[in-house]
């Protein structure tokens, strides 16, 4: 689980760079303002969780695949993709429907913070 979590957040803060400068200067008055700023949130929540991502698969590494720390990861990189990919569908002229995929994504974020918060609770090493 180590290994595929940090692939996973090599993946995301990699991409996260790309969609950042893209976002900077392939996006600046060519999309209004709002979606601009929603692409930018998503940028910034995706480079945020590929750090998280990083911080639970060194865990995995020193500790073993607990539980809370599998979650962990899991639900960080399912939130990911609802949050910030909700975010840059809209921001593109995407579905209507990708609105609720959003707060969705929020939700499992939260949650990966709260799985994490456990794995710390008994953190022993």
């Amino acid at each position: 689980m180590a290994k595929l979590y940090l692939l996973l957040a090599t993946f995301f803060g990699g991409t996260g760079v790309i969609l950042g400068a893209f976002g900077a200067h392939g996006l600046r008055d060519k999309v209004a303002e709002n979606l601009l700023e929603a692409y930018k949130t998503g940028v910034h929540y995706q480079m945020i969780h590929a750090l998280a991502l990083i911080a639970v698969a060194v865990l995995i590494h020193q500790v073993g695949a607990k539980t809370s720390l599998v979650v962990s990861g899991a639900l960080f990189a399912i939130g990911i993709l609802f949050f910030s990919g909700s975010l840059y569908g809209l921001t593109f002229g995407g579905p209507r429907i990708l609105g609720p995929i959003t707060p969705l994504g929020g939700t499992l974020l939260i949650g990966g913070w709260i799985a994490l918060f456990i794995a710390a609770l008994g953190y022993t090493k």
